[in-house]
């Protein structure tokens, strides 16, 4: 690819959650034309977008590649809006079974190839971060098999990362093999605390599976944060909410974000609400709004 890396707008010093910069994800647009999601956003007034790569939406295995993100990087910069790249998709790599193959099968080559790729588009949109998972443990792989895959798997997108100056964003899901912020830490100790290797935090799981309360799940991993999927959830459930609609106390999360002086996107993470995309987006920046609001006073 030969687009040029964009440089887009980021928050000056942060002084409290009015300071946070909003964005919302595109899997939560599946229904819509890239383009198309990208225009609703930024009219609502998001600031940037978490981009999922996915069929529609800049799938990274088409003809054309290098032109197609040169034009959403000019799209991305006329609208103003910042990016991270997701890699979630979840028939991407294979139409049978949903996301296949992780790092831990036995093949995982498809699965690098795509991360590789994922971290190229990353540095060609002038991405904030490129966010990744372990993927679940597949049947009949050891738990000891399944852990040297993964820091192999991790140690070859993160040289990738490192070559192309994006930061990594490791994301802990429930179910996943990496589920936790305990193992995300054991993940970074065993490849060997590379600078760029920083976590994805999803606030919804926090509340979902962490020991901690949420706004401490926060401040644990905050000089590692490097990107914010936000979302609500309940105890031991894990399906992403609309916010209000699970357990979650959103004021006291902002103010911790704000207080550790985290600057990168905090994007709206509701991939199963495509069928209503537009008024979910309008509905959650306003509560973000107003949440943001009440946690500047605490």
């Amino acid at each position: 690819m030969t687009a040029a890396p964009a440089t887009r707008p980021t928050a000056g010093p942060l002084s409290g959650p009015g300071s946070l910069r909003f964005g919302y994800g595109t899997n939560g647009f599946a229904n819509h034309r890239l383009g198309d999601a990208l225009v609703v956003l930024a009219d609502l007034g998001y600031v940037g977008v978490a981009l999922t790569l996915d069929h529609d939406h800049l799938d990274p295995f088409t003809p054309g590649l290098a032109r197609r993100v040169a034009a959403v990087s000019r799209r991305l910069d006329a609208l103003g809006l910042a990016v991270v790249v997701e890699t979630g998709a979840r028939y991407l790599l294979d139409p049978r079974h949903k996301h296949a193959p992780t790092l831990l099968h036995d093949d995982p080559a498809r699965r690098v190839e795509f991360l590789r790729r994922a971290v190229r588009i990353g540095a060609d949109l002038g991405a904030e971060a490129v966010s990744f998972w372990a993927g679940v443990r597949p049947p009949g792989v050891p738990p000891g098999v399944a852990a040297d895959r993964l820091v192999a798997g991790c140690a070859t997108v993160c040289a990738a990362a490192a070559e192309a100056g994006v930061p990594l964003g490791f994301e802990p899901e429930p179910g996943m093999f990496v589920e936790d912020i305990a193992g995300w830490w054991r993940l970074r100790e065993a490849l060997g605390a590379p600078p760029g290797f920083g976590i994805t935090l999803d606030i919804g799981h926090c509340r979902c599976l962490e020991p901690m309360p949420v706004p401490q799940c926060v401040s644990a991993v905050a000089e590692h944060l490097v990107n914010v999927q936000i979302d609500d959830m309940r105890r031991g459930v894990h399906e992403h909410l609309e916010f209000g609609t699970g357990e979650i106390d959103f004021p006291p999360v902002l103010r911790a974000l704000a207080d550790a002086g985290y600057r990168g996107l905090v994007a709206v993470e509701l991939p199963r609400h495509s069928h209503a995309a537009p008024a979910v987006a309008a509905r959650s920046l306003d509560f973000l709004r107003a949440a943001a609001s009440r946690g500047e006073g605490r």
